[in-house]
């Protein structure tokens, strides 16, 4: 029978034991920086679990209080769920990850759990694991994002922003927006870069300081990457270079 077990990052042991994702590549900058990102976000009440089995790494979920959340939505006393990810599926692990934050949320006297799906990206998570365990979706927003919410009481509902059109009205030359959240924003903002150089285009970086610029910037829910060329949204998920000058192209 394998063992199983939890494992919570902190300061003490995140050098040995290191996030789940890009863990192949450690000497990547994705991974540092992702790796730093966290040691900033402890303090804030950061929580990242990594589920064990035989002492190997079968999946991982990220959370935090919605105040430090890079999640681009509203509401009051949550905790909001970056990702969720399970490497050995049908033994149950995402649940058991969802469960562990259910818990905390309840110890921590919050008003629920909040999760950002979209069914077109695997840079979020999947909404059906949601579903099973009592979330409810309640709000929408353009290019496929759902929001979901797991309550424990009568408290307000979160929400997305409604001006998404006018986000996009701010970036006329190519822009990308990006946080250290995710350890593959390093790879998705170079394949940009690289394929907006083939055109001759030259690309922007905004490198998002906090949450108050995040939720007056980022062009989706998504909040931690977002392209933007010419008031129209080109990606918020990674892109291999070929399809970024394909979707620039067309714009130029």
């Amino acid at each position: 029978m394998a063992a199983i077990s939890l494992v919570d990052l902190n300061e003490e042991n995140l050098e040995e034991k290191g996030c789940f994702c890009l863990r192949s590549k450690p000497n990547s900058a994705g991974y540092k920086n992702k790796n730093q990102w966290l040691l900033g976000r402890f303090s804030e009440g950061l929580t990242y679990k990594k589920i064990m089995e035989n002492n190997k790494p079968a999946g991982f979920i990220e959370y935090t209080p919605i105040e430090y959340s890079s999640r681009v939505v509203y509401g009051e006393n949550y905790l909001v769920i970056h990702c969720l990810w399970v490497a050995i599926t049908g033994k149950g692990y995402a649940s058991q990850l969802i469960d562990a934050c259910i818990q905390d949320a309840k110890e921590q006297n919050k008003n629920g759990v909040i999760v950002v799906t979209n069914p077109d990206t695997s840079w979020t998570p999947s909404k059906d694991v949601f579903l099973k365990h009592d979330f409810i979706e309640i709000d929408k927003a353009p290019y496929g994002f759902e929001l979901l919410v797991h309550k424990f009481g009568q408290s307000p509902n979160p929400y997305f922003p409604k001006d998404w059109d006018k986000r996009l009205e701010q970036f006329e030359d190519l822009t990308i927006l990006r946080t250290q959240q995710c350890p593959f924003v390093d790879i998705a903002t170079d394949n940009v870069i690289k394929g907006a150089d083939h055109l001759g285009i030259r690309a922007n970086v905004i490198d998002i300081k906090d949450r108050e610029e995040l939720l007056k910037l980022s062009p989706t829910p998504y909040g931690i990457y977002g392209v933007v060329f010419k008031r129209k949204l080109i990606s918020f998920h990674r892109l291999t270079v070929h399809s970024a000058v394909k979707r620039l192209k067309v714009l130029v």
